[in-house]
């Protein structure tokens, strides 16, 4: 079917009409978070150097990649495992404090992708401060500067976290 327009402002107004409907749904995409988006605070239980579990709802820290739990590193030719070290620094940086995430999306298994703090430490980038995960989106100067002087990971070699998991098949 072939539309005639008896005239060049009825053209406009469908045009208009059209780039509205483009950018009203370019404002929600961005303004109204996905289902399941919320934010979480409460007691938190570390699973590993970058995941949580806060007020029952498992939490993804975004913007950075830890050592997964059984991943080992290398330092002075010795291995040390690195993925529990990231467990341990994670848990002290808690401590007994409240954590509080700030979700910003769901990943494709279902936990809040997250920016997560307590009262002293901003979480994320502490992690990535401390060396003991690397930046992933996020926090690359703290993640310049551990390379730099060499703390956690960086004091030695290790594989990627995402490498690491990818030659295992281990799905993130």
């Amino acid at each position: 079917m072939k539309f005639r327009f008896k005239s060049l402002r009825k053209r406009r107004i469908i045009t208009l009409f059209g780039l509205g409907v483009l950018v009203v749904g370019l404002v929600l995409r961005f303004l109204v978070p996905p289902a399941g988006v919320a934010d979480v605070e409460g007691s938190a239980r570390v699973l590993d150097g970058d995941s949580l579990v806060v007020a029952g709802r498992e939490v993804r820290m975004q913007g950075i990649d830890a050592p997964e739990g059984r991943q080992k590193c290398r330092r002075g030719g010795d291995e040390w495992a690195c993925g529990q070290e990231a467990r341990r620094l994670l848990r002290r940086l808690i401590g007994r404090s409240p954590v509080t995430c700030k979700g910003l999306d769901i990943d494709k298994h279902d936990r809040l992708l997250a920016l997560c703090r307590t009262d002293r430490f901003d979480l994320n980038r502490e992690m990535v401060a401390r060396g003991y995960a690397v930046a992933y989106g996020r926090f690359e100067a703290e993640e310049h500067k551990a390379k730099k002087n060499k703390k956690g990971m960086w004091t030695g070699e290790f594989e990627l976290p995402r490498d690491w998991r990818r030659r295992r098949n281990i799905g993130r």
